[in-house]
């Protein structure tokens, strides 16, 4: 099939997508408990003639689509797996569309419901289009945002069940014109984790009696000083890491005079590498302790990774970046965006399997403005619909095609 022919294909359900997606937009839910899009993605994927596992990690769906060609000697691949994430965020809409969350305190923040919608789009297509030799598996994976939902579909047997020689992923990219695709080779996403530590003293008056306490204030204090060293001198200078502190809890501000017995700090941490996570975990523990230890208190230190580095293979970045090329050509497909700190579970699947993972920009306001993603602002562009379909046709022709 032609470009144009694909592109006039696809638009026929341009609208139809667009109102799956406005559906699911105005009913978010959290991760693992996206029952309601679990449950329109499966019907839809029935609807047009695709085989259906539901409750793969929870509330995941997998959609199976077999080629009508049979597989030969000049395929690289003989089945791929495409995912898009379904959940939602705990943020107050306010976007005032007329298809706003109808859940309070949750809303698409993040555009897994045009995700959603782009794979079904895909879905549809390929299931009316199956002249490609091997097998498409279409991954709907749910808790992304946090609660573990590719190591979920993972533990329940995913590609054991679902046999995928390369898989894909994608998410827009606001700032991004829409229709502009970007990637990279290698280290794209960052493996993102938080850390919490407790320091214990004995408290007292702060007024008549500091000299009889252990002063907890000043050991977070010191910590948090000592933490700026972990990345200038604990990381090497050509790798990336980052610490930050997000909170701080102890006493009462209707107590002035009394010190705490406790303080509690908590902050996130990212970094590129396996050996950088390592060494940061080491740090922060270290460091906690030597602290409460200068001060006669003590500490308890939570370290938890929620995410590891997003890899991009070689071979499938090639994949993808000639995928996105056909579509838009040259100059609208950037093969060395940078890295982000930012974090993405379906590192976990590409741990285990081969993959690439490339943005596709959501567009400009008139006005040259952005609202980033986890912002109360935010909506996922409809207009980009078209490209994600198109996007997800062009690899399964490119590994499946041949």
């Amino acid at each position: 099939m032609t470009l144009d022919h694909l592109l006039a294909d696809i638009a026929q359900d341009h609208a139809e997508l667009t109102a799956i997606r406005q559906d699911i937009h105005a009913h978010p839910e959290m991760g693992l408990e996206e029952v309601r899009t679990a449950g329109i993605v499966a019907a839809k994927l029935r609807e047009w003639g695709i085989e259906v596992t539901e409750g793969v990690g929870v509330t995941g769906v997998v959609g199976v689509i077999r080629g009508t060609r049979p597989v030969g000697a000049s395929n690289r691949h003989t089945a791929i797996g495409l995912r898009a994430d379904m959940d939602a965020l705990a943020i107050p809409e306010q976007t005032g569309v007329d298809y706003a969350s109808k859940n309070p305190g949750v809303m698409h923040a993040c555009g897994h419901d045009g995700h959603t919608a782009m794979l079904l789009g895909a879905a549809k297509y390929l299931s009316r289009n199956r002249d490609f030799a091997g097998t498409v598996n279409l991954i709907f994976q749910p808790a992304e945002e946090g609660r573990g939902g590719a190591n979920a579909m993972l533990k329940d047997g995913l590609f054991e069940r679902f046999p995928c020689d390369a898989i894909y992923g994608l998410h827009n990219m606001p700032g991004y014109a829409a229709g502009k695709f970007g990637i990279r080779k290698g280290a794209f996403m960052a493996g993102t984790g938080a850390w919490k530590v407790v320091f214990h003293g004995t408290g007292g008056h702060g007024g008549a009696y500091p000299h009889k306490s252990t002063d907890v204030s000043i050991a977070l204090a010191q910590y948090v000083m000592a933490i700026q060293t972990v990345v200038s001198r604990n990381v090497s200078p050509l790798d990336t890491a980052v610490i930050s502190v997000g909170s701080i809890h102890g006493g009462s501000n209707q107590s002035p005079n009394v010190m705490p017995s406790e303080m509690e700090i908590t902050g996130t941490m990212r970094a590129f590498d396996k050996e950088v996570m390592a060494t940061i975990d080491r740090r922060l523990t270290d460091l906690a302790h030597a602290m409460a230890g200068a001060n006669g208190c003590s500490a308890e230190v939570t370290l938890r990774w929620g995410t590891t580095p997003l890899i991009n293979a070689s071979e499938q970045t090639d994949v993808a970046l000639a995928a996105a090329r056909a579509l838009v050509g040259d100059g609208a497909v950037h093969p060395n965006t940078p890295a982000t700190t930012g974090g993405e579970d379906f590192a976990f699947m590409m741990e285990q399997r081969p993959g690439a993972f490339i943005f596709l920009g959501n567009g400009v306001n008139e006005d040259g403005s952005t609202h980033q993603v986890h912002t109360p602002h935010y909506n996922f562009n409809d207009a980009v619909i078209p490209y994600g379909v198109a996007y997800w046709a062009q690899i399964v022709q490119q590994e499946l095609g041949a």
